[in-house]
């Protein structure tokens, strides 16, 4: 496991998220012993997945199906920086949903620059004019026809907010084509005819997939101790 400022990465995700102070219960939802020790031995809450799964929702749709609670909010372990604003306005979104009209809401952030727009790395999200989700692809979406017409680009970030039955109606149904070709879990949702409900920040992770990724969020550490002191 990676190490960030002194702590494991994962221990650092996990007890950032606690530290906001918005949620009744965070756990850890893993398939690893490693880091369900990681997270046990150091006073947190960690659950170890039973059976194999394709995505991260149907894993914690497996860990909350027996959890007293109605919102679930996914945060991805390799996310450390995740900040409180952002999850608050996703927990906004259920607040102010009197007629229980949407399942799951998720951050987008705009972006400007072509090599991202371009990378298939980069998921790239459509929406309405009432910010639902229309559609989530690797390619570049809206597709710019007429070069002379500027288009709006949003990333999708990939923190959710889901309401548990949602999470739990996601489990039972199986992928479809759009989901199976993408390789983007949120399509499921929308191929059954499920609400997503996209909000808008300007939080930038780091997202601690590579050696490079984890030198720089080193680095971000570094930086904000040396403002601090």
């Amino acid at each position: 496991m990676g190490m960030l400022g002194g702590k494991t990465v994962i221990r650092s995700t996990y007890e950032n998220a606690r530290e906001t102070g918005l949620f009744h219960d965070v756990f850890v939802v893993t398939d690893s012993e490693i880091i369900y020790n990681e997270i046990s031995r150091n006073g947190g809450k960690a659950i170890m997945s039973i059976q194999e799964h394709e995505t991260g929702s149907d894993r914690i749709a497996e860990a909350v199906k027996d959890l007293d609670c109605d919102i679930v909010i996914n945060i991805q372990g390799d996310e450390p920086f995740v900040k409180r604003d952002p999850l608050e306005k996703l927990i906004q979104v259920f607040r102010q949903d009197d007629k229980n009209e949407v399942d799951v809401a998720t951050l987008i952030r705009e972006i400007n620059d072509p090599k991202i727009i371009e990378d298939p790395n980069y998921v790239k999200v459509v929406k309405d004019k009432n910010n639902y989700a229309l559609y989530f692809s690797r390619s570049v979406i809206p597709y710019p026809r007429e070069k002379t017409l500027l288009a709006n680009y949003y990333e999708h970030v990939g923190v959710y907010a889901f309401r548990k039955q949602a999470l739990l109606s996601f489990y039972e149904l199986p992928m479809l084509q759009n989901e199976t070709a993408e390789k983007i879990e949120c399509i499921r949702y929308l191929e059954y005819g499920m609400r997503i409900k996209v909000i808008e920040t300007t939080f930038v992770g780091v997202e601690i997939d590579t050696p490079e990724d984890l030198e720089l969020a080193n680095k971000i550490i570094k930086e904000q101790e040396n403002k601090i002191f």
